[in-house]
This record gives C-alpha cells, sequence and structure tokens, in this order.
C-alpha cells in the first residue's frame, strides 16, 4: 500500500509540473521583462510582440519564464496569450515567398526576431511579423 501511495504521489507532481509548463507569446507591441514578480523589481528588458516564452512557474499574475536563450525573467501574465509563434535563433535568416529555396527572397532577418505562425507545410513555416511583413521561413531557423 505504501508503495501505491508513493507512485501516485510521484505521477501527481511529474504531471502537475508537466501542466505548469507551456508556451505563450507577448500580445502587446511590448512588455518589460522583470527580475521579480512584481512592478517594484528592476526591468530587465523588453520584448516584442509576438516573443514566445516558456512558462517556469505562475505567482499569482506574473510568470516566471525562460527564452530561446535560456535567459529567465518574470512578466505580467495580462500580456501573455496562446499565440503560435517562432523567434529567428540564427545570425542571418532568409524569409522567402512560397514553402522552398527556390521561391524569392522577400527579406533578410538576424536573430530574436519574433514571428506569428500563420501555418506550416512540411518543414517551412508561413510567419508575420508585428509590422505586418509576411513570408515563410525553414524550421531549422527558428526556436
Amino acid at each position: 500500500m505504501k508503495l501505491y501511495s508513493f507512485l501516485i504521489t510521484i505521477l501527481f507532481i511529474l504531471f502537475s509540473n508537466a501542466a505548469l509548463a507551456e508556451r505563450l507569446s507577448v500580445s502587446v507591441s511590448a512588455a518589460n521583462v522583470h527580475s521579480g514578480p512584481g512592478k517594484n523589481y528592476d526591468i530587465l528588458w523588453k520584448v516584442e510582440k509576438y516573443h514566445p516564452l516558456f512558462i517556469l512557474k505562475k505567482s499569482d499574475s506574473w510568470y516566471h519564464f525562460r527564452d530561446f536563450e535560456g535567459d529567465e525573467g518574470w512578466i505580467y501574465k495580462s500580456l501573455l496569450r496562446k499565440i503560435p509563434s517562432i523567434i529567428t535563433n540564427r545570425e542571418k535568416c532568409n524569409v522567402r515567398a512560397g514553402p522552398g529555396t527556390r521561391y524569392k527572397k522577400l527579406f533578410s532577418v538576424g536573430k530574436g526576431i519574433p514571428f506569428k505562425i500563420i501555418k506550416r507545410k512540411g518543414a517551412w513555416i508561413h510567419i508575420k511579423h508585428s509590422d505586418g511583413d509576411k513570408g515563410w521561413i525553414h524550421k531549422s531557423l527558428v526556436w
């Protein structure tokens, strides 16, 4: 009986932590990242619309997160939504007119540019930036 209770407890802990782990995106034009769960904590940096964040912990109205570079901070929960998004993780990323390298290059972006996902086609992702620019990017170039 003790073993059964122990296993149930372990499973509960594992699944409750997994339930917390979610990926959300910034839903406003810019948001402050704080060093702790409150406006009285230092502002560490700002993130822009569609920036994806991996939620580590929830504390009242504040979420502790990790970003694509492994940096951690706190953000007010009303600034986040479940918006499918990506962020570029290479120094030069070509955005194309269609899902493949045979399509015209529309523009290039550097590392750390967030986009909303419109749809996926194989290894390609149709994206939209907060300024309205759209195109296709290969999944190997994003987080």
